[in-house]
């Protein structure tokens, strides 16, 4: 089985490009829905970050926007927050590749924000990138997630630049005009991977779902 990292700053249209992946029969790892389950009532890593940032979990339940207004100014406490949640995603992420391979599938998705920033690459056969406008990705941003444009800009500071993330891809994914060139791209892309197991290519990363 090889494996497919999928990547892009915050606002991109990386979610839409998972989906789209997930509708063509591939395993999709999520690594931000591991996060928020891990951050939820009852989560593995609750307990963790109420010890980092006290007052951030009041019974039981975490504040997610006090918690993002104390790390995201604080190198630090964002550090502290990163030994404690990435450790459990790998753990999660290994869990699913394993249960991927034993259904056996060609190809497995890590749909990983910071894939480059946390070496999670190295784990992978490719790397497709998701990338837009920066105007664009504010946009976005600022209409889903209800963010201030200082918040968007430090989250933004925090991450590897979509420059050099789509110079260490192997594919990009454009997704600033229209939802129906994206899927054009995404179709154009699995074409490429099945294609390449199918004929015998030395790509050497093509592959069914």
């Amino acid at each position: 089985m090889r494996v497919l990292g999928l990547t892009g700053g915050i606002g991109m249209g990386k979610s839409t490009v998972a989906r789209l992946l997930r509708g063509a029969g591939f395993p999709v790892f999520d690594a931000d829905a591991a996060v928020h389950a891990m951050q939820a009532p009852g989560g593995r890593a609750l307990p963790a970050i109420a010890r980092l940032v006290p007052g951030s979990v009041r019974n039981g339940v975490l504040d997610r926007a006090a918690l993002r207004r104390a790390v995201i100014g604080d190198p630090a406490l964002m550090a502290g927050l990163e030994r404690i949640i990435h450790p459990l995603v790998w753990q999660e992420r290994t869990r699913f590749l394993e249960q991927a391979r034993r259904a056996g599938h060609r190809w497995a998705v890590l749909d990983v924000p910071l894939l480059f920033e946390t070496g999670g690459d190295r784990a992978c056969d490719r790397v497709v990138v998701v990338s837009a406008p920066v105007d664009v990705q504010i946009h976005r941003v600022r209409r889903r997630r209800h963010m201030a444009a200082e918040q968007i800009k430090a989250v933004i500071a925090r991450q590897m630049p979509d420059r050099e993330k789509r110079r260490r891809a192997d594919d990009v994914i454009l997704t600033g005009l229209s939802r129906g060139d994206t899927t054009r791209q995404v179709r154009r892309l699995i074409a490429r991977l099945r294609g390449a197991n199918e004929g015998g290519t030395n790509e050497g990363k093509g592959g069914e779902a």
